[in-house]
C-alpha cells in the first residue's frame, strides 16, 4: 500500500486522530529516543510487542498450504502448490516455499501459527476490514485504535509505542494520545578516514570544560545512533543491494529494543498483497521478502535479554477466496492464518484449520476471533487488563505464549 493509499485509509478508517498523525505531528528523532533510553530505560523483563501488518489481503491458503487436499488443488489448479513444493509442517499443511527462514523458526518452536483468524460478519472491503482489525471493533466504527486505547490506559506516554513506517497507522491512535512515529530514513556520516577522525571527536578528554564535554558527547551519541538505527544506505556488507523496506524497519526496531528505549509496542508493515492477477510469483516474492526480514529479526532478538521479551505478531486484513479467478489470482476473502513469533511463543498450530468442504458463500469460515489474539497479547506481553482495551470481549488463545 503506497503513501497516498495509506493516507486514504487513514481517513476512511474513521479513526479521528489519524489525520493529524499522518502529517507527522508526533514524529520523534533518534536523540529523543536515545535520551529516553538513558533516562528511563526499558525494563529487561518487560514484554515488547512488534506488530507487522501485511497490507492488501495476503492469501492464507498459499501461505500455510493444504497441498495434499484435493479440494484445494481443484479450486485453484494453476495457483496451487504441489505437496513436494511446500515446507512440511505436519497435519497436512506446509509453508510457502518462500518462507524457509520461518520454517527454521517453526522447527525451533519459535513460530506459532494461529489458523482461521477473522472476525464476525466479514467485509471484503480493504478499508473497512483493515479498520476493523486496527480498531478491534467489528460491529461499530470507533474513533480509536486498539493499541491507542492501550496507550490511553497505560499512562499516555507516546514513546510507549512507536511506528517505524511512512505514516502512523490508526491502530496507534488513542483518544488522549497517540504513538510516536519514526520513519526509516537513516543517518549518513562521513566514511573512511574523515569518518574515523569525526568519531574520535566524541571521545572524552581529561580536563575539558562542561560545554566541550557536552559537544563531544553529542558526537558520540550521533555515531551510536547510526549503529543503533542503521545508516542511510541500508546496504549489505558487500554493498550489493539495498535491504527491503521491512528489513530496514525491523533493523531499527531491533536496535531500539537493544538500546533500551522504553517502547513497549512497535508497528511495521509490508504492502502489495492485493493479488487479483498473476498471484503466485508476486506473493512468493513478497513472502520471501517477509521471510528475509522476519527470520533474522527473531534470531537477533534471541541474542539479548531485552530481545527475548519481544513477541512478533503478523496479520493481514483478510485472506483470499478459495477459488482462483480468471486472471490467475484470487479475490478478497475472509479468514486466514496469523503468525506469532519469538522466544516466548509456544510454537505449533493453534486454532482449527478451516474446512475447504464447508464454506460460507465460497469463503473460509472463521475459527478464531482476532480479538482473542489481541487480548492474549495485551495480557501476556503488555501486562494490561484486556477489558480496558476490548470491552466486553473475554476470549483468549490458550497456550499461545509461554
Amino acid at each position: 500500500m503506497n503513501k497516498l493509499t495509506r493516507r486514504r485509509f487513514l481517513v476512511a478508517s474513521g479513526v479521528t486522530a489519524a489525520g493529524a498523525l499522518a502529517a507527522g505531528a508526533t514524529q520523534v528523532d533518534w536523540s529523543q529516543l536515545m535520551t529516553a533510553a538513558a533516562q528511563t530505560p526499558l525494563d529487561p523483563n518487560a514484554g515488547v510487542l512488534v506488530v507487522v501488518t501485511l497490507y492488501g489481503g495476503n492469501d492464507g491458503l498459499n501461505t500455510v498450504i493444504p497441498a495434499g487436499d484435493s479440494a484445494y488443488q481443484n479450486a485453484r489448479p494453476e495457483l496451487a502448490y504441489k505437496p513436494e513444493e511446500v515446507l512440511d509442517l505436519g497435519e497436512g499443511l506446509g509453508l510457502n516455499p518462500g518462507l524457509k527462514g520461518l520454517k527454521g523458526l517453526w522447527d525451533n518452536k519459535e513460530l506459532a501459527i494461529v489458523r482461521g483468524v477473522g472476525y464476525p460478519k466479514p467485509d471484503h472491503s480493504h478499508f473497512r476490514s483493515m479498520a476493523i482489525w486496527q480498531t478491534a471493533s467489528p460491529e461499530t466504527s470507533v474513533p480509536t485504535g486498539w493499541l491507542g486505547r492501550w496507550l490511553d490506559a497505560s499512562g499516555s506516554d507516546p514513546l510507549r509505542a512507536v511506528s517505524v513506517e511512512p505514516v502512523l497507522p490508526p491502530l496507534l491512535a488513542g483518544a488522549q494520545t497517540a504513538a510516536a512515529s519514526l520513519p526509516v530514513g537513516g543517518l549518513a556520516l562521513p566514511p573512511g578516514k574523515l569518518g574515523q577522525s569525526f568519531e574520535g571527536l566524541g571521545g572524552a578528554q581529561p580536563g575539558e570544560g562542561f560545554w566541550q564535554a557536552k559537544a563531544a558527547h553529542s558526537v558520540a551519541d550521533l555515531h551510536n545512533a547510526v549503529r543503533v538505527l542503521g545508516g542511510a544506505s541500508h546496504q549489505d556488507q558487500q554493498g550489493k543491494a539495498k535491504k527491503g523496506e521491512l528489513s530496514a524497519q525491523l533493523d531499527v526496531v531491533a536496535g531500539l529494543i537493544e538500546a533500551g528505549v522504553p517502547t513497549r509496542a512497535y508497528s511495521v508493515s509490508l504492502g502489495g498483497f492485493d493479488t487479483h492477477a498473476d498471484e503466485r510469483d508476486t506473493q512468493q516474492r513478497l513472502l520471501t521478502e517477509l521471510d528475509g526480514a522476519l527470520a533474522p529479526f527473531v534470531q537477533r532478538l534471541g541474542r539479548t535479554d531485552r530481545g527475548k521479551q519481544a513477541v512478533v505478531m503478523v496479520y493481514s486484513e483478510f485472506g483470499r477466496r478459495v477459488t482462483a479467478n480468471a486472471s490467475q489470482g484470487t479475490d478478497h476473502g475472509t479468514a486466514g492464518p496469523l503468525f506469532v513469533l519469538g522466544n516466548g511463543v509456544r510454537g505449533g498450530f493453534h486454532g482449527a484449520e478451516p474446512s475447504l468442504a464447508d464454506l460460507d458463500a465460497g469463503d473460509l469460515k472463521q475459527t478464531v476471533d482476532f480479538r482473542d489474539v489481541y487480548a492474549t497479547m495485551l495480557e501476556n506481553v503488555l501486562g494490561t487488563d484486556p477489558g480496558k482495551v476490548l470491552p466486553g470481549h473475554n476470549g483468549r488463545v490458550a497456550n499461545l505464549l509461554a
